[in-house]
């Protein structure tokens, strides 16, 4: 059985994420081959649910991993929502932390809970440095790295942010 993380934006153009889709696609393939798939996330918009996603298309098994009690009503967007909605559904386990509120704190906990329950990371990532907020997708990776996690980078080209 292989566990893998992710971490990513969120904010990725329409156009990149059928882009992202696919090499996430190649990037899973030699686990979901293997038939013991396991994807940890915390299923945000973007990059945390393409992935969710494609762990689930093979029939990997899914751990969501929620960052607080409010999340979803705090902060999963209208349009996400659906989404959000089945993959807690779909999941094998859900991960909700013990905070209370949806905050730097939680979304920190959150990403350390990501590292410790897996083997290696992929991040969704454009390779830019961290944001200086402690919670975001190039601060998972480089807390990868301070552990040895393996990591792999999916950004294919023509994937882009929104600005």
């Amino acid at each position: 059985m292989t566990t893998i993380a992710v971490t990513g934006h969120m904010d990725l153009t329409e156009d990149s994420v059928p882009l992202v889709r696919d090499a996430l696609r190649e990037k899973l393939k030699p686990y979901a081959a293997e038939g013991d798939l396991v994807g940890v996330s915390c299923i945000a918009e973007g990059s945390d649910s393409l992935f969710a996603d494609v762990v689930l298309e093979p029939g990997g098994r899914l751990v969501a991993v929620i960052p607080s009690k409010n999340y979803r009503q705090a902060k999963v967007k209208p349009e996400h929502t659906e989404t959000f909605d089945r993959l807690v559904k779909t999941a094998d386990e859900v991960v909700v932390l013990k905070h209370e509120t949806a905050n730097r704190s939680a979304y920190e906990d959150a990403n350390n809970t990501l590292l410790q329950r897996a083997e290696r990371l992929v991040a969704v990532w454009n390779g830019e440095p961290p944001s200086g907020k402690g919670d975001g997708t190039a601060d998972t990776v480089l807390a990868a790295r301070k552990t040895g996690m393996p990591i792999d980078v999916v950004w294919p080209e023509g994937a882009a942010r929104r600005s």
